[in-house]
């Protein structure tokens, strides 16, 4: 009997050892994010948007600028003229002035970061959901990420997938509505 058990132990044995391991193919690839986000469209348009923006109220904010050096030159000119006691108030005015002109800088620069960020986080999350959907509908079983936030030291250029992902997000981004368009098609629905 014993022997009986050690002959089926080892016959099992021998069949399981000369049996080879069926190994699954992993599919693996890469994109290169910096390059991804130089080259999709969405994310130009949204610099290019913020740019524009900040161009526009720069100016507004350097007329104002300009506005005070005039008057902070018209100053120097009739501050002797117009004697000591008008010059120490002018020149309080125009030190408040110029202090307000500071903070208007600075709280442009912080509102303009602040909206093109919590834009910027929504782009990025969409373009995370965008790959995995590109990967499951695919077969990849990773995509690694390099570039500014690199999570891959090496890896070969074949498994570089990014200008196949900047081609559907654009071509995804091109077929959806702009917001102008959802606005433009919301007003003509209310007609």
């Amino acid at each position: 009997m014993k022997k009986a058990l050690v002959i089926i132990a080892l016959s099992v044995f021998v069949v399981s050892c000369n049996k080879t391991a069926e190994v699954k193919e992993v599919k693996t690839a890469y994109v290169d994010t910096s390059v991804l986000m130089k080259e999709y469209t969405e994310a130009k348009d949204l610099e290019a948007k913020y740019k524009a923006q900040s161009e526009e109220k720069g100016r507004q904010l350097q007329a104002e600028i300009n506005r005070f050096k005039q008057d902070a030159a018209n100053f120097q000119s009739q501050a002797q003229a117009n004697g000591q006691a008008w010059a120490q108030q002018r020149g309080a005015e125009l030190q408040k002035r110029e202090q307000q002109l500071g903070y208007a800088q600075q709280q442009l620069a912080q509102q303009l970061q602040q909206e093109s960020g919590v834009e910027m986080d929504s782009l990025v999350s969409g373009v995370k959901k965008f790959i995995k959907d590109y990967g499951k509908k695919n077969g990849y079983s990773y995509i690694y990420g390099t570039g500014d936030a690199a999570t891959v030291l090496y890896a070969e250029d074949k498994y570089d997938i990014t200008k196949e992902i900047i081609k559907a997000l654009n071509d995804k981004y091109k077929a959806e509505p702009k917001a102008d368009d959802k606005a433009a098609t919301k007003e003509e629905a209310k007609k």
